[in-house]
């Protein structure tokens, strides 16, 4: 990933408190994932490095709101 992701922060996870984790699905989108319990974000579809850029800022965004997907084996 560039350097320009180091500027994101990212807050805990809204469901365990874990670490979230910008990641980059297959060169085409980006998300924020919890390394303990796996909540995510949408994934963020970019074609070009400035909206790779923006994508990165947006799932921070969303990250960082709480806006989260949370599944749990009984749901």
């Amino acid at each position: 990933m560039s350097v320009y992701f180091e500027d994101i922060e990212l807050q805990d996870c809204p469901y365990c408190g874990g670490t979230g984790c910008l990641e980059e699905e297959g060169g085409w989108c980006l998300y924020v994932q919890c390394l303990d319990c796996c909540s995510h974000t949408a994934e963020f579809a970019f074609h070009s490095e400035a909206e790779r850029a923006e994508a990165a800022r947006q799932a921070a965004h969303i990250w960082n709101m709480g806006k989260v997907i949370h599944s749990r084996p009984d749901d």
